[in-house]
């Protein structure tokens, strides 16, 4: 065969998602259909094919290659490269060769995905050696980052490593033909991991894998609470639609009014949420993020589970063990929150699970497959029909994005915070870590530098370019300061939220920036919060933001809406009634001592916070004084506004607050204020975008802050602006919030490094 004149060799280096999903076994069947012989292998920069054969079958396998994604939508091809070398005699067969682990690590690791239809199919399959094995998966699903510890993906680099596979699944394993081939998580009741029972002090109360399910069931229909360990982490689960089990979680959890996520089957989904035939298409996906969905009235789900907003965030089973679960058809929804302490990290150690969550769970529901890394449930929402994030993590993470700007140095950028992200660049692939937290916990702060160090290895990143937030007092910005490097980058807060803007968009030129958010210190050394920038990857400059106004109180600004107000009272020069002013505050001596704080300028600091005006208008329409979680009551403000009206008040703050106070007084509908009050903020935005396009010319609109994840006030911006005819960007990949910062504080740094 070498003999002939046609007969040639190619060397492909192919880098991207190609590890962990079927890609060899893919190669191995697309050899053998264009009969070429040759080999492949994984390596720490991605994969190595050599195949010879015909010429014209080798350019028709290139091609193939280059589709692959048509035919398993794992595989992510960033580059593929193709070299000529001299052919070899005495090769007869195509194989798949041992792994080699030398070398700069720069092969993408892919997220844990949900449970396949062929994997579920065998689940319920009484004929199958793996029926109602919670563990089942192949190379087209199940655990991948939340159990591997260093590149390459191989099964002795996973915690999958002290499960020997018995001779059925190692059959599969090696059989080319077969979706299992190289899975390597691969394993079955006889040889792989485990389900059982604990009570509250981890005592095992049950071993049999029936049996454990039929209890756990059991146990959440009476209005138990249960801690369910599961793929990246722990679950505490009850009846979504037992209000006491639901009350009684929240008092354990110490969760006063933050909304639940939940599970349920499509069809459970439908009956408590609207859901689009593009909304399904989501929560079906292989990522089954938490989704949030339009509430149906009326339903049955606890009014406890969400109160105070307009949308319910469902999940479907993802992993084998929820299907299990949900086919016991006892329930048609659990509340599945993470399982931690409020704003503590998520545990997915048993130990540290017991000890933390023996006072909240009843019982246990554990497994022995270690999770190496812990990933909460990604969040996602619907925002001008298209998934915008809310929180990533499973499903997303560690997917890099590809920014067409490459770094000429190794960074790492400390992000936020608050809602923390960090991120490492390695060439053009920007690898944002999954949702960390807010960083004033302890707890965090000690997860957030764990996290960072087991990223940096697993990636095999030693950075050289640091970037933070300008923050003098940022708990990660006096890390990253600390740091050896030989260039620290320091980067005003909005800023960064529309670098990351540009980022994902793959866009380095000059746009006009709208930013919304609680706070970002700004150059000036106020608390900025609603600005209009001129910003590129090289510079920004402010055009125009929201008038300062005195917020008085620190940390508790943000919580209690009579400070804002006052501070906005006294800026603007208007009055509240007393009555009104009694119902927010009745504390007559603590106000008292806010506005002399004020005066005095004692603990108070100048802001442009658009998030903190968005309190004030809440408890002016009567919903409330006090956040117990973040933005509770702008959610609230936006959850009753009425998206029929559009009417607005004048577009200035003077008239807009005092047009709330009448409208207030005269009995219109909260619903009614809260509609006028979003409309006219896009007003506001509408204002600062036209002025900097007739001062600068620029027509390109970049949107990004926390503000931004209300979806009424986005979507009728994104309308105004496209009405206007600008182009628009926003925060799709990653959330519109803090936990963005991350990214373009790296593409500003990547600029950086470049021009050095």
């Amino acid at each position: 065969m070498n003999a002939n004149k046609n007969i040639s060799r190619r060397k492909l280096t192919v880098q991207g998602q190609v590890q962990g999903i079927g890609f060899r076994p893919y190669v191995f069947r697309l050899a053998g259909k264009h009969k070429l012989t040759g080999f492949v292998f994984n390596y720490t920069e991605g994969v190595i094919i050599e195949i010879q054969g015909e010429t014209d079958d080798i350019l028709t396998f290139v091609d193939d290659l280059k589709n692959a994604h048509k035919e398993n939508a794992l595989i992510k091809i960033n580059s593929l490269e193709v070299e000529n070398i001299p052919s070899v005699s005495n090769e007869n067969s195509f194989e798949i060769k041992q792994s080699k682990s030398d070398g700069s690590i720069t092969a993408e690791i892919t997220a844990d995905i949900a449970t396949c239809k062929d994997c579920l199919r065998e689940l319920f399959d009484k004929s199958d050696f793996r029926y109602r094995y919670p563990f089942i998966n192949c190379t087209n699903c199940g655990p991948r980052y939340s159990i591997i510890k260093t590149i390459p993906y191989d099964r002795p680099n996973t915690t999958m490593s002290s499960f020997k596979m018995c001779d059925k699944c190692r059959q599969q394993y090696e059989n080319v033909t077969d979706r299992r081939f190289h899975a390597q998580p691969v394993a079955c009741p006889d040889c792989g991991p485990k389900i059982y029972l604990c009570d509250s002090t981890g005592k095992i109360i049950e071993d049999d894998c029936d049996k454990v399910i039929s209890k756990i069931v059991q146990f959440l229909k009476d209005g138990k609470i249960a801690a369910i360990k599961g793929l990246g982490g722990f679950h505490l689960a009850c009846d979504a639609e037992n209000d006491n089990a639901v009350k009684e979680l929240r008092s354990r959890k110490m969760r006063d009014a933050k909304p639940f996520a939940m599970m349920a089957e499509i069809e459970k989904i439908k009956r408590f949420a609207i859901v689009s035939e593009h909304e399904e298409k989501i929560l079906q996906s292989i990522e089954s993020p938490i989704l949030l969905l339009a509430k149906k009235e009326p339903n049955t789900i606890a009014p406890s589970v969400a109160k105070g907003v307009s949308a319910l965030g469902f999940m479907l089973p993802y992993a084998p063990l929820h299907h299990l679960i949900f086919a016991e058809k006892k329930f048609n929804a659990l509340v599945m929150t993470s399982g931690n302490i409020s704003d503590e990290p998520l545990i997915c150690k048993d130990n540290e699970a017991v000890a933390k969550l023996g006072t909240i769970a009843d019982i246990f529901l554990m497994h022995n497959r270690e999770i190496y890394r812990q990933v909460d449930d990604s969040i996602v929402q619907i925002i001008a029909d298209k998934p915008a994030m809310l929180r990533r993590a499973r499903g997303f993470v560690p997917q890099p994005i590809n920014f067409k700007n490459p770094s000429s140095a190794a960074i790492f950028a400390a992000g936020s915070d608050l809602k923390n992200t960090f991120c490492f660049v390695k060439q053009n692939r920007f690898i944002v870590s999954e949702h960390i937290g807010d960083m004033e916990d302890s707890s965090v702060y000690k997860h957030w530098l764990s996290s960072i160090e087991h990223l940096k290895k697993l990636i095999d990143v030693d950075p050289k370019v640091v970037a933070c937030d300008i923050h003098p007092r940022y708990f990660s910005s006096q890390y990253a300061r600390k740091l050896k490097a030989d260039v620290i980058v320091e980067v005003q807060h909005h800023w960064a939220h529309i670098a990351s803007v540009l980022a994902e968009n793959n866009v380095s030129e000059k746009v006009i920036g709208l930013v919304a958010d609680g706070t970002g210190y700004g150059t000036d050394g106020a608390i900025w919060g609603c600005e209009c920038l001129i910003a590129s990857l090289d510079r920004f400059e402010r055009f125009d933001h929201l008038p300062y106004y005195p917020l008085a109180g620190g940390d508790l600004a943000s919580k209690e809406t009579i400070r804002p107000l006052l501070g906005l009272m006294k800026k603007h020069n208007f009055a509240i009634p007393q009555n009104l002013l009694d119902e927010i505050e009745p504390d007559l001596k603590k106000r008292q001592t806010i506005e002399l704080q004020i005066d005095k300028n004692v603990n108070t600091v100048q802001t442009s916070s658009l998030g903190r005006l968005f309190d004030a208008a809440a408890a002016l329409c009567g919903l409330g004084s006090y956040n117990h979680f973040e933005a509770q009551l702008p959610m609230a403000l936006q959850a009753i506004a009425d998206t029929q009206n559009h009417q607005t008040y004048k577009p200035d703050v003077f008239s807009l607050l005092v047009g709330i106070i009448n409208d207030r007084m005269k009995g219109v509908e909260p619903k009614v204020i809260s509609s006028k009050f979003h409309n006219t903020i896009k007003e506001f935005f509408l204002n600062f975008a036209r002025n900097a396009r007739m001062q600068t010319g620029i027509n390109t609109v970049a949107i990004s802050g926390g503000v931004f994840c209300n979806t009424f006030l986005s979507e009728r911006l994104i309308e105004g602006l496209q009405k206007n005819d600008f182009h628009v960007l926003f925060n799709r990949l990653l959330p519109a919030n803090d936990g963005c910062v991350s990214l373009g504080q790296a593409a500003i740094a990547a600029y950086v490094s470049a021009k050095h």
